[in-house]
């Protein structure tokens, strides 16, 4: 009875030394897998919770995992906003209007002075297109009825009356007709009168195609140069642009662009002036061609008139001479 139970005590005792020898490798194997587990929950407040206090001696590799784990949530996410919130501090940048009028406002005086020249030569533009558009079209309308009214007449005496008191190129052609005549009388030679009555007409023309492209030069040159006031306006710009570039020491666009948009802002004055300097020119060098050949045949028509009298005159001359034999 003793012996067996010595044996039983003998095999309790190695049971549990066994048994204790065993419970630090089984507590360091369920540690092990908290680092794992610590990212993947929601809180990280539980992470730390391990059952530690199994085995004292072999608890000191806990805290190394819980400390891997701890940097993961706060260290650069904490910074940034701090950083972003100081960057718009460190370079403010003042955001200019750019609508036309700030940037004449804004811009060089020289650049000014250059708009405002082409502003003027455009306003003349417009001024001269009104007055020779009401000028053209009364002239045409009056030369036309003129021409029509003497279209029946037979000699020039008739002419004149059927024109009256109207002022137009065909009287005057009329008038310088009949001067002619009245001032060759006695002279037989026809050719000679006709010559200078053709003559006299031709002046009449010219003083009249004079006359009807009054302006249309104003036009020509406001045509021809004003892109290039313009472009030396914006050349006159870019320069002072590079200049307060090169003293701001920055090529940030927000500081570059206004000065730029200023500069160019004259070529634009200088196009808005030319183009339509350019197609109104264009329009009454064809309504002039349109006038002048009215003109012409105003001067045809008094030609023929002389000639009929003359031949009027030879005739009723001959029949005098035969009637006096």
């Amino acid at each position: 009875m003793n012996t067996l139970t010595f044996r039983a005590t003998g095999s309790l005792i190695v049971a549990l030394a066994v048994l204790a020898s065993a419970l630090p490798a089984l507590a360091q194997q369920k540690t092990a897998p908290a680092p794992l587990q610590a990212p993947m929950s929601s809180q990280p407040s539980i992470a730390p919770v391990a059952p530690v206090p199994v085995v004292p001696a072999q608890a000191t590799p806990a805290p190394a995992p819980a400390v891997q784990s701890a940097p993961a949530p706060a260290m650069d996410v904490s910074a940034t906003p701090a950083d972003s919130g100081k960057s718009p501090k460190s370079t403010p940048v003042t955001l200019r209007e750019l609508s036309p009028w700030s940037m004449f406002l804004s811009a060089d005086i020289l650049v000014k002075a250059v708009m405002i020249g082409l502003a003027f030569a455009s306003l003349v533009t417009w001024t001269v297109f009104i007055a020779k558009m009401i000028e053209l079209s009364l002239v045409q309308r009056k030369l036309r009825a003129a021409l029509a009214r003497i279209s029946d007449a037979r000699s020039l005496a008739e002419a004149q009356f059927a024109l009256g008191s109207q002022d137009s190129v065909l009287s005057s052609l009329l008038a310088a007709a009949m001067r002619e005549a009245r001032m060759s009388a006695g002279i037989s030679s026809d050719s000679g009168i006709k010559e200078r009555a053709a003559s006299s007409f031709a002046e009449i023309v010219r003083a009249e195609a004079r006359r009807i492209r009054l302006g249309m030069g104003l036009l020509a040159t406001i045509g021809a140069t004003s892109p290039f006031v313009g472009l030396f306006g914006t050349v006159w710009g870019i320069m002072n642009s590079f200049i307060g570039i090169s003293k701001s020491q920055t090529t940030n666009l927000a500081v570059v662009a206004p000065g730029i948009a200023e500069a160019l802002l004259a070529t634009a004055f200088g196009l808005v002036a030319a183009i339509p300097a350019v197609i109104i020119y264009n329009h009454f060098t064809r309504l002039t061609k349109g006038y002048l050949e009215l003109v012409s045949r105003s001067s045809g028509s008094a030609g023929r008139l002389l000639s009929r009298d003359l031949d009027r005159t030879h005739v009723s001359g001959g029949t005098h001479s035969r009637a006096a034999e």
